[in-house]
């Protein structure tokens, strides 16, 4: 395995790269999330390219920037394990050198739920990853569920953009507990590991209203709003029911087969994101 730091050295190792390529962009701080990406990536691509770059712009001013648990060397054994061929890792003033100013605008989508929660936040996640495709040049792209805003986002912009890449979702990944694995859980005290298993209850009550034939939006929300109430230490962000497809309120029609419920709650001082398809 191979790390490359810079853009130009990026640029001449993708020349010689077997196709179909493939890339696993990270934060670092990898999870079991991460290797299930590397893994699909590696099972399709002929060559898989991972990113390691912890982009401040992500982080909002009272946000985790300094405790993100980012741990290069374990990282990159990870990514090794995983069977990765080059990983870019290229250090901040690379990705944003001086007078650097123009950002990918994500228009609506950008600015509700997480957009709206922490202003500014898509569009650096637009710009970031449009900064990792220009500098890997991939054919493919792999983003977990989880994250089911940004794996919109991405998939808006390689259309929009016309990046020709294809943007693979793969499913979120859980523990023991059901809670979609994230970097974060190692702020999580034991009694908050164990609050946070409200998360994915609150969807699940929403989903069994779905599948008993509910379709009011409201009541699917309200369904997710009561069951994380009953839990002290979980405050909501909020809880909505939206058409995947647009990301718009999921409206009533008695047609309509399947909905996205996304959540954000804070366990303590994490905030916790994640979503369950109905129908």
């Amino acid at each position: 395995m191979r790390v490359i730091e810079t853009v130009s050295e990026m640029h001449a190792a993708r020349v010689n790269m077997a196709g179909p390529v493939a890339v696993v962009p990270t934060l670092g701080g990898l999870h079991a999330g991460h290797e299930a990406l590397m893994h699909a990536a590696r099972a399709r691509a002929g060559s898989v390219i991972a990113t390691l770059f912890l982009n401040p712009t992500q982080f909002g001013q009272n946000e985790d920037l300094a405790e993100y648990p980012a741990d290069r060397e374990r990282d990159l054994e990870v990514m090794r394990n995983a069977g990765v061929d080059i990983v870019f890792a290229p250090p901040v003033d690379e990705m944003y050198p001086e007078g650097d100013t123009f950002v990918v605008e994500p228009g609506p989508i950008g600015a509700v739920l997480e957009g709206e929660d922490r202003p500014g936040h898509m569009r650096a996640v637009a710009t970031v990853v449009a900064k990792l495709f220009n500098a890997t040049r991939p054919d493919l792209a792999y983003f977990g569920e989880k994250d089911a805003q940004q794996l919109e986002v991405v998939r808006r912009m390689s259309r929009d953009l016309r990046f020709g890449i294809e943007v693979v979702p793969v499913p979120t990944v859980r523990d023991e507990r059901n809670l979609a694995l994230s970097s974060r859980h190692s702020y999580l005290t034991e009694p908050e590991r164990s609050a946070a298993e409200v998360v994915y209850a609150s969807l699940c009550a929403a989903r069994d209203l779905w599948d008993g034939g509910q379709r009011s939006a409201p009541e699917l929300e309200s369904a997710i709003r009561d069951v994380i109430a009953s839990e002290r230490l979980a405050t909501l962000c909020y809880a909505v029911v939206v058409d995947p497809e647009t990301f718009e309120p999921h409206k009533e029609p008695g047609a309509v087969s399947h909905a996205l419920a996304l959540i954000a709650v804070t366990i303590g001082s994490t905030r916790l994101i994640d979503n369950l398809r109905l129908g």
